[in-house]
């Protein structure tokens, strides 16, 4: 019977690691609001990390304010310096929130974070006497010590952070919540295609596919400082408690979800992202089972041309193919289930995060595929390269971090997750939902095509 291998790093030493710190993770989450701003309560480090980061994969500038804490604030406190940095851009950019992210120097000091922001909230409140809106900015601290967890995780506190001081309850509506997890604009504009099409409305908590995918118009724009359109608006968040339901697209994320139902009684659903036939089946089905719409035939028709695309390409080109798959631990086991659905074997699978759901996970898609895979759990790219090179594979799939083994190895890199940054408009285009199936199995085909067939010179019509 196939199964699953959980194969933990043995060594202390980590190697060109998979996964990057938290506060990563709360500001994407914070830049997902309309007029949002974080504000890292950390080092100028812990910022300029960050903005390289979100730059060279967005081709995008990343506004980022931070406290700038220096060596005196590790003997004195960093007080002075966040409730400098949180009036300065009330003053400045009058944002709808600010999301105070905690780093690990502030957490190392023992900074109270919470109750500077409720001293620095009533300065607010007494400074709007003079400057109109300031007691309207939401301000959310967020503890994410850099020490523990990492970018998913630092998603997910960000998230529920925001939900939980914003939430309220209200009048029931008919939206449906949805927490998509860090994932790119093609794939959140894929997200809210689909729901177009099945007549359900709803709120991204949040959406970062205009503020990291939009043009730079200035001059139609009418507050200033300029802020990037779009983002889920702060009296959606506040809204979100009297949805339908919350649907959490990432099992590392669920915890707003959860809270959610727990405090406001919206019902959770929490499941893999909708990456292939399979999983964004099951997200059309969680749509039906909190809503009761129906599934129109516009679905049905993109659905089609994916099983169509399948059924005329992958026994022919993709059967038996061999894929390594390494990265966010949710992107990396809906890939591993839809390259099953196409034929191939997905052999290994690797992540640096430490998700409890994800061992589990792939045991399910052994079975489903009849394929032994072997689990990297918590592991480094370092641990990838001296697995590949041990059991050769035909195609791997990741972010461009694994670039290098590629190139050494000869072996075909199929980019997805983050960060992408040797290619150019990778995150405008879904690898989700059905249209998003489709692109991902012309990349994988391709690069099938180019690296095993075009250099033996087959006759591709045969």
């Amino acid at each position: 019977m196939s199964s699953a291998n959980v194969m933990k790093r043995e060594r202390s030493l980590i190697v060109n690691p998979i996964k990057t710190c938290q506060p990563l993770g709360a500001m994407y989450a914070v830049m997902g609001v309309h007029h949002g701003f974080p504000l890292v309560h950390g080092s100028q480090g812990c910022s300029t990390f960050v903005r390289y980061n979100f730059a060279r994969h967005f081709r995008e500038p990343a506004e980022i304010a931070v406290s700038s804490l220096h060596e005196d604030a590790a003997v004195f406190g960093g007080r002075k310096n966040i409730n400098a940095g949180i009036k300065n851009l009330a003053v400045r950019f009058k944002p709808d929130l600010i999301g105070a992210i905690t780093t690990c120097s502030s957490e190392i000091i023992g900074d109270d974070v919470f109750g500077f922001v409720d001293t620095t909230k009533k300065e607010l409140k007494a400074m709007s006497e003079d400057i109109k809106g300031l007691d309207k900015i939401e301000v959310i601290p967020i503890p994410t010590p850099s020490f523990v967890g990492n970018q998913f995780t630092g998603y997910d506190v960000g998230v529920k952070a925001m939900v939980d001081g914003l939430a309220e309850p209200g009048e029931d509506t008919e939206k449906v919540n949805i927490i998509p997890g860090i994932v790119n604009p093609g794939d959140l504009r894929e997200i809210k295609h689909i729901m177009g099409l099945m007549g359900v409305e709803g709120t991204l908590i949040t959406d970062t596919s205009d503020p990291f995918d939009s043009p730079l118009r200035p001059s139609v724009t009418p507050t200033k400082p300029y802020f990037p359109k779009g983002g889920t608006k702060v009296d959606e968040i506040r809204d979100s408690a009297n949805s339908q339901g919350t649907i959490a697209l990432c099992k590392y994320a669920g915890s707003a979800a959860t809270s959610l139902e727990k405090q406001h009684n919206v019902p959770a659903i929490i499941e893999t992202p909708p990456i292939g036939l399979q999983n964004t089946d099951q997200f059309l089905r969680n749509l039906q089972k909190l809503t009761d719409c129906e599934v129109p035939d516009s679905v049905l028709d993109e659905r089609g041309m994916l099983v169509d695309l399948i059924a005329d390409n992958a026994a022919r080109y993709l059967f038996d193919k061999k894929v390594a798959i390494y990265g966010d631990p949710d992107i990396v086991t809906g890939l591993a289930r839809f390259v099953g659905e196409l034929g191939m074997e997905p052999t290994m699978v690797c992540t640096g995060a430490n998700s409890s759901t994800f061992p589990e996970d792939i045991e399910k898609i052994a079975k489903e595929t009849g394929t032994d895979i072997d689990v990297l759990f918590e592991q480094d790219m370092r641990s990838f390269e001296v697995y590949i090179k041990e059991n050769p594979v035909d195609l791997m799939m990741g972010p461009s971090d694994g670039r290098l083994i590629a190139l050494d190895l000869g072996i075909p890199l199929i980019r997805t997750g983050f960060p992408v940054y040797d290619r150019i408009g990778y995150h405008r285009h879904p690898i989700i939902g059905y249209n998003g199936g489709m692109h991902l199995m012309e990349l994988i085909t391709n690069a099938v095509l180019e690296t095993y067939y075009e250099p033996t010179h087959w006759k591709l019509q045969q």
